[in-house]
């Protein structure tokens, strides 16, 4: 074969580091559409508190597991204080306030207001000093944010309920979690970066964990297979493995860039609503998707000056 065109052919299937983020956080968030199924699944036999904690102890031993095997370095001194705000954002708080709204909403219903999430991570990250969006990505951001919220609005008839707010507090604290892992993991990765979060909040998780088994322990173990089967779920890929791939993506695409891709995620959360939980899917449903997408399309192309 003729030298040029073995390159050529070669070249042709490489892609650029900004593209495999993109891939890279599609798949994350495609395991991430389906946590708030599971979640809803889980509550219905068990206390929130002990489907958010639990799964963040389940998911800690797991990152210690592979920790120990592959024998990583402790984080530098400068590396903590992200740490803590990934604990907080990502491991404590979003999965907290989201398991105690899924007791009162559909997943659908708070799918969409997570759809929230990207233009809060692009904010977050503009206001730490990680990345300067042009004024077009803002413009798509805040047309894919609109979108999102305004079909809450309409699904829950022109009013927020409490739920409601759980769900947008949820999103400031994953906001913020999200940005800060994003910008870590281009020094540490984004195995190391969620694996050492979980681990520093296991002084809180663990004994809470504890007492709640402690109190409730006859109706936990009571649980049929499928709560058990989803909670599994939540810990094992929501927790912990999904972010292998997200962390990755935006710290090879960028935070706010990367972020966008979420706006898929509420759509594909209510697919996941519908076959789990025979929620419906109706027509406005798609269309508000196939608008996102759009949105999200744009936005790939707005440029963001790390």
């Amino acid at each position: 074969m003729h030298p040029t065109i073995a390159t050529t052919s070669r070249r042709s299937f490489h892609f650029s580091g900004e593209t495999t983020g993109m891939l890279l956080g599609l798949a994350g968030v495609v395991i991430f559409s389906l946590t708030l199924p599971f979640t809803r699944i889980a509550v219905r036999s068990f206390d929130p508190a002990f489907v958010a904690l639990g799964r963040a102890l389940a998911a800690a031993m797991l990152a210690a597991a592979w920790l120990a095997w592959n024998r990583a370095p402790w984080p530098p001194r400068s590396a903590w204080r992200p740490l803590a705000w990934v604990a907080l954002g990502c491991v404590v708080g979003f999965p907290w306030l989201t398991s105690w709204a899924m007791r009162s909403l559909p997943a659908s219903h708070g799918a969409v207001l997570v759809g929230m999430l990207p233009l809060a991570t692009a904010a977050y990250a503009a206001l730490r000093g990680h990345e300067k969006p042009s004024p077009a990505f803002w413009l798509t951001a805040a047309a894919g944010t609109a979108l999102v919220a305004g079909y809450a609005l309409l699904q829950s008839g022109g009013a927020l309920h409490l739920a409601d707010l759980a769900m947008f507090a949820a999103v400031l604290l994953g906001a913020a979690g999200y940005a800060e892992g994003g910008k870590l993991s281009k020094t540490m990765g984004g195995e190391q970066v969620i694996s050492w979060a979980l681990l520093l909040s296991l002084p809180l998780v663990a004994p809470a964990v504890a007492w709640l088994v402690w109190v409730d322990g006859a109706a936990i173990a009571a649980a049929g297979w499928q709560p058990w089967a989803s909670f599994a779920y939540i810990s094992v890929f929501s927790m912990y493995l999904g972010f292998f791939f997200w962390y990755r993506g935006m710290a090879l695409g960028g935070v706010a860039r990367v972020g966008q891709v979420q706006l898929l995620q509420p759509f594909l959360s209510m697919a996941g609503a519908a076959l789990l939980l025979s929620e419906p899917l109706s027509l406005s449903n798609i269309l508000f998707a196939l608008a996102v997408i759009s949105v999200v399309a744009t936005g790939r192309r707005t440029r963001i000056q790390a």
